[in-house]
């Protein structure tokens, strides 16, 4: 994966219409599908059915974030329905090498997902297990929340640790991504952003998708 990705969240969706919905978004580069519990966060949205029905409603490839407790057990069921990347919270995983490799094993991309106070420096060594680091920029939970600047600093080494160790990974940034914030993520070094509320809020979705595109490529420049 390489330059700057866009990938909506379909929790800013409206759910009784999701094929119809993610067709408007056809300029993103994946779809963005955050599964809750309501028990790591304190919101529930959907599991395996409906991801599955996702999976039939469209060809784009699937970015499926896992807001669950025991991923250990559950990942691997969203991997086997096709998605090309699944994301697990290193914070709800006992054996999170074992996990990347389970997923990539399922010809899928191994992503890691860190809350905002979950310092990346102990998994440092983890890098070449993973295709994709995903950095919390808010809070996870709910969509709609304000972009948190005290992780730019944490994206800045998540970077630097990644060209250091020479290895192809994405750094994802998830929360309060928007035309105001996603150039300050993007310098820090953030390569691929979920957005919800600044894309499906606006008046034409896909062209806010190219308006971030454009944003955060300037801003790597």
């Amino acid at each position: 994966m390489t330059g700057i990705h866009i990938h909506p969240s379909i929790l800013s969706a409206d759910f009784a219409r999701l094929a119809e919905e993610i067709e408007r978004v056809h300029t993103s580069d994946a779809i963005h599908v955050d599964v809750m519990d309501n028990h790591f966060v304190p919101n529930l949205t959907m599991g395996v059915p409906v991801v599955k029905a996702i999976r039939a409603a469209t060809d784009k490839p699937l970015d499926i974030h896992l807001m669950i407790e025991d991923a250990d057990r559950w990942a691997p069921d969203y991997a086997d329905l096709g998605a090309e990347s699944v994301t697990f919270h290193v914070e709800a995983s006992k054996a999170p090498v074992r996990l990347a490799r389970e997923l990539r094993a399922r010809d899928t991309k191994a992503s890691m997902a860190l809350k905002p106070a979950t310092p990346i420096e102990p998994y440092m060594d983890m890098l070449t297990e993973l295709d994709m680091i995903l950095l919390m920029t808010v809070e996870p939970g709910f969509g709609g929340q304000s972009f948190l600047d005290v992780v730019l600093p944490k994206i800045r080494r998540a970077r630097q640790a990644i060209e250091d160790a020479g290895v192809p990974i994405a750094l994802q940034v998830d929360g309060g991504v928007a035309p105001d914030t996603i150039e300050r993520a993007a310098e820090a070094g953030a390569d691929v952003f979920v957005a919800g509320s600044a894309v499906y809020s606006a008046e034409d979705p896909a062209k806010a998708i190219d308006q971030l595109r454009a944003l955060a490529r300037n801003a790597q420049h």
